[in-house]
């Protein structure tokens, strides 16, 4: 009677049968090569790209990249001329970190000497009051070293008409036929939800170190002294928005801004006849003009362009939107806003 060796069946018999050797069962383990060196799966290597794609970034974002310029994209002209004209388009909800983006543009196109003149290009319904004036501010600076022109796009209002006069009354603005602009004004979003916590018993009582503190509690009425302390802060902002009208647009004084500053939308043909614009027009007409007041015959123009960050790539696409609770949370967060809406839930969504 022969005897058979286990291990002459290790290539031959799966990890865990049985053989008979003699007159017993032997359970053999087999334990494949394969097994131990599989490549990693889809999942995995996509996760292992990530994280080198994120410890790049986090390398360069700590002072390897030595390159500080911005990304600039052809648009027409002649390629390659002396003399160029630059286009910042300011699009979407004026707010960081795009508030930051638009403000380096600006720096650049004020630092290089070959761009002879900036078109301001606007398609945003405004954005926050602080972050408005930054923009302002910095093309003024800007308006003071070279010509700006404005290319009003399908919403220049609020916000977006408060930076537009910061080119300065030597400037001229266009707007689109189809351009809503105007909305001059400021406001806070505020919900009163009183009687709705009365009806399903809920009483809120926070604890504050003094009578202000929790201004603008959606659950209760406003007390006299916080209207009057509010009506100040809008009087100041809405002071400061007719101001910078007055000075940058020569064909209005302040008795006539404060007439057109109801929070109205004006359409473009409304804003032609009340002086807030100076033509009708699109952005091709205002290349030529600004080309013809500056004597070019010869010019590139070329528009600046932000690199998304990282976050951007990675999370854009999949960022979680915010909870309905998440979202009246924030409304209730005081934000004085030059902006085209009473709606402040839209101001949690990324700008485009």
């Amino acid at each position: 009677m022969s005897s058979e060796n286990p291990a002459s069946h290790q290539n031959t018999v799966r990890s865990g049968e049985s053989v008979a050797v003699g007159q017993q069962q032997i359970t053999i383990h087999v334990t494949a090569p394969e097994l131990t060196s599989r490549p990693p799966g889809r999942t995995a290597r996509i996760l292992l790209s990530l994280s080198l794609l994120l410890n790049f970034w986090l390398l360069l974002g700590s002072g390897m990249s030595t390159s500080s310029a911005i990304p600039e994209a052809f648009l027409e002209g002649t390629q390659g001329a002396a003399a160029r004209l630059a286009v910042i388009s300011v699009s979407g909800m004026i707010s960081p970190p795009f508030t930051e983006r638009w403000i380096k543009q600006i720096r650049a196109a004020a630092a290089d000497d070959s761009v002879r003149g900036v078109i301001l290009a606007i398609d945003s319904p405004g954005g926050f009051v602080a972050d408005s004036h930054q923009l302002h501010h910095e093309i003024e600076l800007l308006a003071a070293k070279k010509t700006v022109f404005v290319s009003m796009k399908r919403l220049a209002a609020s916000g977006g008409y408060y930076i537009a006069v910061a080119a300065g009354p030597s400037a001229r603005i266009f707007a689109e036929p189809t351009t809503w602009t105007g909305s001059i004004g400021v406001i806070i979003a505020r919900y009163n939800a009183r009687q709705l916590a009365e009806t399903i018993g809920v009483r809120v009582e926070p604890l504050t170190t003094g009578p202000l503190k929790d201004t603008l509690n959606p659950f209760r009425d406003m007390t006299p002294q916080e209207t009057a302390v509010w009506d100040a802060i809008l009087k100041d902002s809405f002071d400061r928005f007719v101001s910078v009208i007055d000075n940058g647009r020569s064909q209005l004084d302040d008795d006539a801004v404060r007439a057109l500053a109801t929070g109205q939308i004006y359409t473009a043909k409304q804003a032609l006849d009340n002086h807030l614009v100076d033509a009708l027009g699109y952005q091709e007409d205002v290349v030529k003009a600004l080309a013809e007041q500056l004597q070019l015959t010869q010019y590139e123009v070329f528009e600046y362009r932000s690199t998304p960050g990282l976050v951007d790539v990675l999370l854009g696409a999949t960022a979680r939107q915010p909870s309905l609770s998440e979202q009246f949370a924030a409304s209730t967060v005081p934000q004085a806003m030059y902006f085209a809406s009473w709606n402040p839930l839209p101001l949690l969504q990324p700008a485009q």
